[in-house]
């Protein structure tokens, strides 16, 4: 390994670090938990090495909610293609995006409610997202025939994001998750079969 190609592997792993505790530390007290020096003093280096990597606290963050779409794309993926027939690979990918809010809550909140610079259905819209996007719609489309696939797909999106908000917000009646999911993959098949 030539020296130059160390040098761009220990940056790697420097900015995986920060990411990784940044992360690690949001899910446990926060995103305002979530400074530059706090993160310095966990991975033990100086604050302007954090420089080096990301700008600021919001860089950080950005990076962290962009590797978030990139598991939630990938758990997406095989949650789908795991199901036989397009009405089991829709709840099985309905359950995956659920399941993978749940898990992450802080993680979930930096992707989809922290005000990061990320916007869906841009140029500039970064692949992971896309990526994420694509494999929702790609669960949708088989039900939704000729009909508007990436219009069913934002409402779809826009109910399992209402209901990972609203459960992990204690604003739903509990003990009812899978009631929920199986309501909502019910009238979405029902509404996207034809009718004679």
């Amino acid at each position: 390994m030539t020296p130059r190609e160390r040098r761009l592997r220990e940056q790697a792993e420097r900015r995986q670090l920060i990411l990784t505790t940044a992360r690690e530390l949001a899910e446990a007290e926060g995103w305002d938990a979530v400074t530059t020096r706090r993160l310095a003093d966990h991975i033990e280096y100086s604050q302007p090495v954090l420089y080096q990597h990301f700008k600021n606290k919001d860089a950080i963050v950005h990076a962290v909610a962009l590797d978030g779409f990139g598991e939630l794309a990938a758990g997406l993926r095989e949650a789908r293609l795991a199901g036989e027939g397009p009405e089991e690979a829709l709840r099985r990918a309905a359950r995956a995006y659920l399941d993978f809010a749940a898990a992450n809550p802080m993680l979930y909140q930096a992707m989809f409610t922290l005000s990061v610079g990320l916007e869906f259905a841009q140029e500039e819209t970064p692949q992971q997202m896309i990526d994420a996007f694509a494999e929702i719609m790609s669960a949708v489309r088989p039900l939704v025939g000729d009909g508007d696939a990436e219009l069913q797909t934002e409402v779809l999106w826009c109910a399992c994001h209402g209901l990972a908000s609203l459960t992990w917000g204690e604003r739903l009646r509990p003990g009812l998750a899978d009631e929920r999911l199986a309501a909502l993959v019910d009238s979405f098949v029902a509404r996207s079969v034809p009718h004679v």
